[in-house]
């Protein structure tokens, strides 16, 4: 019997933008700390877009990075899917005009909007159409600008986002030791108004009344988040590995979504995984939504942290709430 066919992660790239805030001057717009803010998220500094980049201008080089690696040239591209939730325009889509930047004519293109889950959300997307033979090449890409939505008056907020893209290029295998084994995806919308944007859209589009009152920037509850995300992410990581008969200490790495470094040492420690397994950004880019996960992907993976076949757990929380888990073989 032929064995199945699976998508496999075949290139990765990422970009950060050259504008470096860090938190000392984060302590002349806000009353804030350095150290404060290092001792309670673990993030030193974040890079925030240039006036004139927007979310698919990160794409793109992030994108291009990721071809380049897999090599596969951008019109052979046969999906392209964008995780975002600060795409350049209401409409069209991210996923869109990123298409239409690659001199792509062939490959059908659309954003997930799942907060910072988005590019774990997208990958499964893409692994299915990869999986089912509908596209040779897939590309995925995890892309925000939540600069553009924070409100640099609110401390509790300001300092934890930073903007950033990161990339994957899927491709087909049936080589059951590599690839993509499972992704377990969740989300519980009556959890929405703990992290929200709720200015911009249908119930409170754009007005004069929404500006003054500051409704069109991200809120944001952070004891009820890390409350959520640490059970939720523990008990979506017990879940892959259960779907592929795996133990926490059969896990080479950890590739995560770079949210608070609490969250993280403490879903790390209820699985009993040791920090050092998981590759940590947080400190110099802070949480930049979608892009975090694959951009921490192709960090460790321009490393050379990854060997062929290893086991790789990924994780991923954000608004919605939405948030799930996957085992990557590498």
């Amino acid at each position: 019997m032929e064995t199945p066919l699976r998508s496999r992660i075949a290139g990765t790239g990422s970009y950060a933008p050259a504008r470096v805030l860090t938190n000392r001057e984060l302590e002349a717009l806000v009353d804030t700390s350095d150290d404060w803010i290092v001792s309670r998220t673990g993030i030193r500094e974040r890079r925030i877009a240039a006036d004139d980049e927007a979310t698919s201008d990160l794409a793109y080089a992030a994108a291009l990075k990721a071809l380049e690696s897999a090599e596969v040239d951008a019109r052979d591209v046969d999906l392209i899917v964008v995780g975002t939730v600060t795409p350049d325009m209401p409409w069209p889509s991210a996923a869109a005009v990123l298409q239409g930047r690659l001199r792509n004519t062939k490959a059908f293109a659309f954003d997930v909007s799942a907060a910072c889950a988005g590019s774990l959300y997208a990958l499964a997307v893409a692994d299915r159409f990869v999986a089912a033979a509908k596209a040779d090449h897939a590309l995925v890409v995890g892309a925000d600008t939540l600069s553009r939505v924070v409100d640099w008056k609110d401390r509790n907020t300001c300092v934890l986002f930073g903007d950033g893209a990161g990339a994957m290029l899927l491709r087909p295998t049936r080589d059951p030791l590599r690839g993509i084994s499972s992704i377990h995806l969740h989300t519980d919308g009556s959890l929405w108004p703990i992290l929200h944007q709720a200015g911009g859209g249908s119930r409170a589009p754009i007005s004069q009344k929404l500006i003054d009152e500051r409704g069109h920037y991200l809120k944001m509850n952070g004891r009820e988040v890390y409350r959520v995300a640490v059970r939720s992410l523990e008990e979506s990581c017990r879940e892959a590995l259960a779907a592929n008969a795996l133990a926490p200490g059969d896990v080479a790495h950890v590739i995560s979504h770079q949210a608070n470094e609490r969250i993280l040492n403490a879903t790390l420690e209820r699985l009993g995984i040791p920090a050092s397994k998981c590759w940590m950004n947080l400190e110099r880019y802070g949480n930049t939504s979608a892009a975090s996960l694959p951009t921490t992907l192709d960090e460790a993976s321009r490393a050379g942290w990854f060997s062929p076949g290893d086991p790789i757990l990924m994780m991923a929380i954000g608004g919605g709430m939405a948030w799930g888990a996957a085992i990557v073989r590498w």
